[in-house]
């Protein structure tokens, strides 16, 4: 039987809290950008399966939706939406008594008018004087509100607020920002490893050496030189291509040498064999080493890809803010400054925002565990 010693079961106990700590925002993220936004504002999302008390204020429709009816004049409607599930209990028409009355009673403002709402939300407002102010009354109710679950919220920031829009354009910068790299880190990878020339040592130390340059100290003189050569060409510096090589010369040493790890693990004896057969580099390249990794392409290609999907510095730099460039992460500045009151917006585009990068986590993940441990051993 396998023996379990007290330092495993404490390392198990200690991922387990790891996995807890991480995956309880993001349910709670999700959760939050299905719930309705006015229970969202005064409730945790740990609430959203049980009945929650709420005190929200509303305001009945002035004069231009009053009747005349048995002497009276009549203003009916109700302070819900339909299917909204809320049931009051109390009401009230002054905030320093906002439960005052029962649902069914009569209340009587300072004008003589009196009103009446129902358990439902219907409220019944009559008054022998004729209404005369556009505005209507506040009403207080205190209400429970169940579980209610909705994808109003997806469709307000997608459809109305432009993030899906800005989804799409970060997919446009994601996609060729992390196939491009990838594409030439691997037949820089493999040159540097099984292609013997003159200066490859050189380049190799080049490439461990730019690992080190801060990405924010070369933003400006690259940004310089794309305007020189925008304006040589006739095409704009701040434009897809231009974030695309941008990404593309940001990530290249870092793909490449991880590559270059991966590969040089490979058995040298399976090489010589290619080149005894008479495989050239490059059969020995598409044949032997691009099947043989794999797991390498899928790690590399989740790294670059959470780093420029999650990028917002570059995209700043590198492209526009009108909505036909503008990249999710920017988008959700933005929001952030002139919405940031309404949690809704915001939790929903955060969780619209990561739901990429997880499907593609997953979805690749046992690539990535077998790339990160490859070249760790030799042979």
């Amino acid at each position: 039987m396998k023996k379990f010693s007290i330092s495993s079961i404490f390392a198990q106990l200690l991922l387990i809290v790891f996995v807890f700590v991480w995956i309880a925002p993001t349910f709670g993220l999700f959760i939050s950008s299905l719930r309705d936004k006015d229970v969202l504002a005064i409730s945790g999302w740990w609430t959203s399966f049980t009945t929650t008390d709420v005190n929200e204020i509303y305001r009945t429709k002035g004069m231009e939706a009053q009747i005349e009816e048995d002497g009276y004049f009549i203003i009916k409607d109700k302070v819900f939406e339909e299917g909204s599930g809320k049931v009051i209990s109390r009401f009230g028409i002054t905030s320093k008594n906002i439960d005052e009355f029962m649902v069914g009673e009569i209340a009587v403002f300072k004008d003589g008018s009196e009103i009446s709402i129902d358990e439902k939300g219907n409220y019944f407002w009559r008054s022998k004087e004729k209404f005369t102010k556009k505005k209507g009354k506040r009403i207080f109710v205190s209400a429970t509100s169940p579980p209610i679950f909705t994808l109003d919220n997806y469709k307000e920031v997608l459809l109305r607020e432009g993030l899906g829009q800005a989804f799409i354009n970060t997919f446009a910068v994601a996609i060729p920002s992390t196939l491009i790299p990838l594409i030439i880190c691997s037949f820089f990878a493999y040159s540097l490893t099984w292609m013997r020339f003159f200066g490859r040592d050189l380049l190799l130390a080049t490439v461990i050496a730019a690992l080190v340059v801060p990405l924010q100290m070369s933003l400006i003189p690259i940004l310089s030189i794309y305007n020189d050569i925008g304006a040589l060409f006739g095409v704009a510096a701040k434009s897809f291509p231009g974030i695309w090589m941008a990404h593309t010369g940001f990530g290249l040493a870092s793909t490449t040498f991880l590559l270059w790890n991966f590969l040089k693990s490979l058995p040298n004896e399976m090489m010589e064999a290619a080149r005894v057969d008479g495989a050239t580099h490059y059969d020995t390249f598409m044949k032997i080493v691009v099947p043989l990794s794999i797991p390498a392409f899928a790690s590399i290609f989740i790294l670059q890809f959470l780093w420029v999907w999650n990028d917002l510095l570059v995209g700043l730099v590198f492209l526009d803010k009108h909505p036909s460039e503008i990249i999710l992460t920017a988008k959700l500045k933005e929001l952030l400054g002139s919405r940031g009151e309404n949690w809704e917006i915001l939790t929903t585009g955060a969780f619209i925002s990561m739901s990429v990068p997880l499907l593609i986590f997953f979805s690749l993940q046992r690539y990535f565990i077998r790339g990160l441990v490859a070249g760790s051993v030799k042979g």
